[in-house]
């Protein structure tokens, strides 16, 4: 039996876990797409290629959600995309390693509605908290474990 070719897709103009996505395609012989709106310098360890897009509002994006399917992962921290992305029954990774499944992505969605209405309003300030090796070391595990299902020709199944 042949294991399907899995493919990773990468939101990569502000992705801070290039590196590790990477380290996993290039262990499993996975290709990466690395999807941007300015050239970006291509990994030596791992299959890549490089798709520029113009610098339109959601230009990335939408060339990622327009190639996602079954088989492949998305790699990105834009729920919106995330949304997209999970409707083509792609697998899809936050860079801390939480996946956004059919059952999450909704309320992703009404949370980042929400925090945007009270910092719209002031009452809340400030973005995300930076990155931690801790986040790494789950976003590498999550990865991994979704590139061996889909190689394996089943869905991977998140805790």
């Amino acid at each position: 039996m042949v294991s399907p070719k899995v493919e990773i897709y990468v939101d990569a103009d502000a992705c801070p876990v290039k590196a590790e996505v990477y380290k996993v395609a290039g262990r499993t012989g996975c290709k990466v797409w690395l999807v941007a709106n300015a050239p970006l310098r291509l990994p030596t360890e791992c299959m890549a290629e490089l798709v520029v897009v113009s610098d339109g509002f959601d230009a990335a994006d939408n060339w990622i959600a327009e190639q996602a399917g079954p088989t492949d992962i998305v790699v990105t921290a834009d729920i919106q995309l995330a949304d997209r992305c999970v409707k083509r029954n792609a697998v899809v990774i936050g860079p801390t390693g939480r996946p956004f499944t059919p059952d999450s992505v909704g309320s992703a969605l009404a949370t980042r509605a929400l925090m945007q209405d009270l910092r719209d309003m002031g009452v809340v300030s400030g973005g995300n908290a930076p990155m931690s090796q801790r986040d790494k070391s789950q976003f590498l595990q999550t990865l991994d474990q979704a590139v061996q299902a889909l190689k394996a020709g089943r869905r991977p199944k998140f805790r």
